[in-house]
C-alpha cells in the first residue's frame, strides 16, 4: 500500500478533476507485478495502468488501491470491469469512493466473487494524496492550505522588510515541488506591490515546473501590467474583493488551493475560517521587528485562540515544517 501511495503522490496535481490514486498489483506469489497511478482526466486510472503493467501476471493476483475501485463509466469504464476481467481474486483498498456516482465498487467486485478488503492505511492516505481531494467531495469547496516561512520568533521579514531568505534552500525546494501540485495560488494585491513575486513553481536549476498553478492575486488595488504574477509563465486571475468566501467562491472549481499572501491576506483567511491546513515553514533564526507571519486573526484574549493541532512535524534541511489543522 506504501509503493500505492508513492504512485498517488507521484500524480498528485496532474489527475484534476480525478482523486489522485496509486495502485499495485500483485502475482498469485504475492510478488509486485505491476504499478501504475491515475492518468490526466481523459485517460487510464490507476487500476488499468497498474494491470496493464502486470499484463498475465495479474490474473489470480491481488490489486492494491488508495482508494475503491470505481463503479461509474465516465470518460472511462468502470476499473471494477477491468479488475474482474483481468481475474484478480483479491483487492485491498485504503478509503471507500464518497462519490455517490463512482461508490460501489466493493460490493460490485464481491458479487464477482473477488475477497475484497477495505481499510488499509486509510488514515496515511487521507492526510496524503486523497487529503484534498476528500475535502472536496465533503464540502464542495476547495481545500485551501496557508502556507508561510517564519523566524523561530514568528517574523516574516525583519524590521527593513528584507525577508529573502529567512529559510534554507531545502525548504524553498519543498515549497516549490508543493507549488507544483497545488491548482491555484493566492496572494494580495500588497504582496504583488511590495514583492513582484512570479508566483511559479520551478525545479531546482531554476526552469518552470512543466505545471503551473493558477496565480490569483486578491484586492480592489490595481496591478501593474509590469508585475511578474502577469507574465506569461503561467494563467493569472485578479479578484476584486477582500471577501475570503468570494475568493474560495470564485475557485470552487479547484481542489487544492494554496494561500502565500502577507499577513494581512492571511489574517482575513484565517477570521473567515476558510482555512483547512497550515504549514509553516520555521528557520532557527531570530529577527525581532514589528513584521509578524500574520495580523489580526480576531482574537482579544487567550481564552478565544484558535485551537490547531500538528498533524506532521517534519526536519527540512535545518529547518522545521510544522502541519496543522483545526483542533
Amino acid at each position: 500500500m506504501r509503493l500505492a501511495i508513492e504512485q498517488a503522490e507521484r500524480v498528485k496535481g496532474s489527475t484534476y478533476p480525478n482523486p489522485p490514486v496509486g495502485a499495485v498489483i500483485l502475482d498469485p506469489d504475492g510478488q509486485v507485478a505491476g504499478i501504475g497511478g491515475t492518468q490526466p482526466a481523459g485517460g487510464p486510472h490507476a487500476e488499468v495502468m497498474a494491470l496493464r503493467d502486470a499484463g498475465h501476471r495479474a490474473a489470480g493476483g491481488t490489486a492494491v488501491v488508495t482508494l475503491e475501485p470505481c463503479n461509474h463509466h465516465g470518460r472511462t469504464p468502470p476499473c471494477v470491469d477491468a479488475l474482474v476481467t483481468a481475474g484478480i481474486s483479491r483487492v485491498v483498498y485504503a478509503v471507500g469512493d464518497p462519490n455517490p456516482v463512482a461508490a460501489g465498487g466493493a460490493a460490485r467486485m464481491a458479487d464477482a466473487g473477488i475477497e475484497v478488503t477495505a481499510g488499509l492505511l486509510a488514515d496515511e492516505v487521507s492526510r496524503g494524496p486523497l487529503r484534498e481531494w476528500l475535502h472536496k467531495q465533503r464540502t464542495g469547496l476547495p481545500h485551501v492550505t496557508w502556507k508561510f516561512a517564519t523566524s523561530v520568533d514568528g517574523r516574516s521579514a525583519a524590521a527593513d522588510g528584507s525577508s529573502q531568505w529567512i529559510t534554507s534552500e531545502a525548504a524553498r525546494a519543498d515549497v516549490h515541488r508543493r507549488r507544483a501540485v497545488a491548482e491555484a495560488i493566492v496572494v494580495g494585491t500588497g504582496t504583488v506591490f511590495f514583492d513582484d513575486p512570479a508566483l511559479t513553481a520551478r525545479l531546482p536549476d531554476g526552469t518552470l515546473a512543466d505545471r503551473q498553478p493558477l496565480r490569483v492575486v486578491v484586492g480592489e488595488r490595481e496591478v501593474s501590467s509590469d508585475s511578474k504574477v502577469l507574465n506569461d509563465d503561467s494563467r493569472t486571475m485578479v479578484i476584486r474583493t477582500h471577501d475570503p468566501h468570494e475568493v474560495i467562491r470564485s475557485l470552487a472549481d479547484r481542489t487544492d488551493v494554496l494561500v502565500e499572501g502577507g499577513p494581512t491576506l492571511a489574517g482575513a483567511f484565517l477570521r473567515a475560517g476558510v482555512v483547512n491546513r497550515i504549514l509553516a515553514y520555521v528557520a532557527p533564526i531570530l529577527l525581532g521587528g514589528p513584521i509578524t507571519a500574520v495580523d489580526d486573526v480576531g482574537v482579544l484574549s487567550i481564552a478565544h485562540a484558535q485551537r490547531w493541532r500538528f498533524d506532521g512535524i517534519e526536519a527540512i534541511g535545518p529547518d522545521v515544517l510544522l502541519s496543522l489543522v483545526p483542533n
